[in-house]
C-alpha cells in the first residue's frame, strides 16, 4: 500500500503559488515571479504547490478564447522554465472541485463587512462614485467575492506560506480571518485550517519596460518572454535611450537597458557593460549585447515552450497528473471539514456517533467517508485532530465499518513498520496506513498514540 500523501503530520513548510491566466507572460512576469519561484521549488524542505488561477482569470475576462490560449501559454511558460512537476504539485484550480465546494464553506462564514473592505471592490465603488453612477454599477459577484476563493486556494492545502507582492497582502490576511472563523465554529477544539503567511520577497526584479516605466502589458511596452528570437530582438531595439552618440560616455545609473541586463547577467558581466558604456559603447552595440544576453538564457526553453505548445495533449496529461496529486490531499480534507459542518452521511454518522461515545474519555474518533472513485474509506483521528490512519479502500460501507469495529475491539494490534510509516494489518490483511512521519522518533510516538487511542474504554 501506497503511503498517504496528506501532509497532517508533517513538519514540512507548505508554499503555495497562484498564476492567473489572463494573459501572456512578458520578460518582467519572468524575472519577477517565475523564476524566482522556480528557484524556491527546488527547496527539499519544502512542499510547493503552483496552479493556473483560471476560476479567478473569470472574473478579469470574458473572453473565453483569450482565457483557454492563457491557460495554455502559461503552462508551457512554467513547464519551459524549468517546473519540476514531480517535486511540486502543479494543477488547474478548475479541475480541484473541492475548491468551489470550500469556497461556499467559508462563504457561509465570511463577514461581509471583512469583503466590503477588499481593496479590489473598494477601488471599484470609489470609481463608481467618482463617475457619478450607482456605487456597484459593474460589480459582479465574482469581484466581490474574490477573497474567499483566494481564501480557499490557501486554506485547502494548509499552505503556510504564500508569496504576493504587497498589494495582495490583504488577501492573505483575509485567508487568516476567514479561516480562524471557521476553526472557532465548527472546529471543537481542532484546528482545521493553518494560518497562512504572506512572504513578502524584497528584493524581487522590477523590470523597467522599453520606455522606462515597469513593465507591464497595460503600458504596451513589454519585451515577449518566447515568442522567436527576431520578436524579442525587434523588442530589445525599441527600448528607448538617450541620445547619446557612439563614441560619447553613457551613464548606465539612468539606463533602463543597463537596469534590464544587469537583470539576467552575471557581476561581472554586469561590470563589463558599464565600463564600455562608460567608454562610449554605442546604444546600439549594448542592445545587442542585452539580446545576446537573452537569447542565451532563455533559447533553449524557448524550443521547449514552442514543443510544449504544438502538442496540448502532454500539457494536458501533465497537469491531469497534478490534479490526482492535489485531490489526494483536497478530497479526504473536504470530507473532514463536510463533517465538520453537518454535511454527514446519515449512515456514518450514527457510526460516527457511536464511536465518540464509546472513546469520549480519549477524544479519538473514526471519521467515515466515500471516496471519489466511489469505495469506502475511514480514517482515526488523534484527540488533537491529527491523523493516525486511513484506510485502504472497501467496496462497500458495511466492509469499511466492519474493520473499524474490529479495530476498537481491544485485539492485539498488528503493527507493520514501513521504514518512516506504519500499517495495520488485520488477518494477514492491510487495511490501513499512516502518513509518512519526519523522522523515526515521530513514526514510533504515533504507533504509542495510535495503541492508546484503541485501547478499550472502562466504563
Amino acid at each position: 500500500m501506497q503511503p498517504d500523501k496528506r501532509l497532517p503530520m508533517t513538519t514540512r513548510t507548505r508554499i503555495l503559488t497562484g498564476i492567473t491566466t489572463t494573459g501572456t507572460p512578458h520578460l518582467g512576469n519572468y524575472a519577477g515571479a517565475i523564476r524566482p519561484a522556480i528557484v524556491a521549488s527546488r527547496d527539499t524542505n519544502a512542499d510547493s504547490f503552483y496552479f493556473l488561477a483560471d476560476y479567478h482569470a473569470l472574473i478579469k475576462c470574458d473572453d473565453p478564447q483569450r482565457i483557454q490560449r492563457s491557460r495554455q501559454e502559461i503552462a508551457a511558460t512554467w513547464l519551459a522554465a524549468g517546473l519540476d512537476v514531480e517535486r511540486v504539485t502543479f494543477y488547474r484550480q478548475s479541475d480541484i472541485p473541492e475548491i468551489p465546494e470550500l469556497t461556499w464553506l467559508l462563504t457561509c462564514v465570511a463577514a461581509k463587512g471583512l469583503l466590503n473592505r477588499a481593496h479590489a471592490y473598494k477601488a471599484s465603488v470609489d470609481k463608481n462614485l467618482e463617475n457619478g453612477e450607482d456605487p456597484d454599477a459593474g460589480i459582479s459577484m465574482g469581484l466581490y467575492s474574490y477573497p474567499v476563493l483566494m481564501a480557499a486556494d490557501i486554506l485547502m492545502f494548509n499552505a503556510h506560506k504564500v508569496p504576493v507582492g504587497r498589494d495582495q497582502i490583504q488577501h492573505v490576511e483575509m485567508a487568516r480571518d476567514i479561516g480562524q472563523r471557521f476553526n472557532h465554529l465548527f472546529g471543537n477544539g481542532k484546528e482545521f485550517f493553518a494560518m497562512p503567511q504572506a512572504l513578502i520577497e524584497e528584493s524581487v526584479a522590477t523590470l523597467p519596460g522599453l520606455d522606462g516605466r515597469k513593465m507591464s502589458k497595460s503600458y504596451d511596452n513589454t519585451i515577449p518572454l518566447f515568442s522567436s528570437a527576431k520578436d524579442m530582438k525587434n523588442a530589445i531595439s525599441r527600448i528607448v535611450t538617450d541620445s547619446r552618440a557612439p563614441g560619447e560616455a553613457k551613464d548606465p545609473y539612468n539606463s533602463h537597458l543597463f537596469t534590464l541586463y544587469q537583470a539576467f547577467s552575471t557581476p561581472e558581466q554586469s561590470a563589463a557593460l558599464r565600463s564600455e558604456l562608460l567608454q562610449g559603447l554605442g546604444w546600439g552595440e549594448a542592445k545587442e549585447r542585452l539580446f545576446k544576453l537573452l537569447d542565451a538564457e532563455l533559447g533553449e526553453a524557448r524550443e521547449r515552450y514552442h514543443e510544449l505548445m504544438s502538442r496540448p495533449s502532454d500539457m494536458e496529461d501533465i497537469l491531469q497528473v497534478g490534479a490526482q496529486k492535489a485531490r489526494k490531499t483536497a478530497t479526504p480534507f473536504l470530507a473532514e471539514l463536510r463533517e465538520a459542518v453537518g454535511l454527514r452521511s446519515f449512515a456514518s454518522a450514527a457510526q460516527t456517533t457511536s464511536s465518540i461515545k464509546k472513546k469520549a474519555a480519549k477524544g479519538s474518533r473514526f471519521v467515515s467517508f466515500r471516496d471519489e472513485d466511489g469505495s469506502f474509506r475511514f480514517r482515526l483521528l488523534s484527540a488533537e485532530g491529527e491523523q493516525l490512519l486511513l484506510s485502504r479502500s472497501f467496496a462497500d460501507g458495511k466492509a469499511a465499518g466492519q474493520a473499524s469495529k474490529q479495530l476498537q475491539s481491544g485485539e492485539a494490534l498488528d503493527v507493520r513498520v514501513e521504514g518512516l510509516s506504519f500499517s495495520v494489518w488485520l488477518e494477514d490483511v492491510s487495511v490501513a496506513h499512516s502518513p509518512v512521519f519526519a523522522d523515526e522518533a515521530a513514526r514510533d510516538a504515533a504507533i504509542e498514540a495510535l495503541r492508546v487511542a484503541l485501547l478499550p474504554v472502562q466504563d
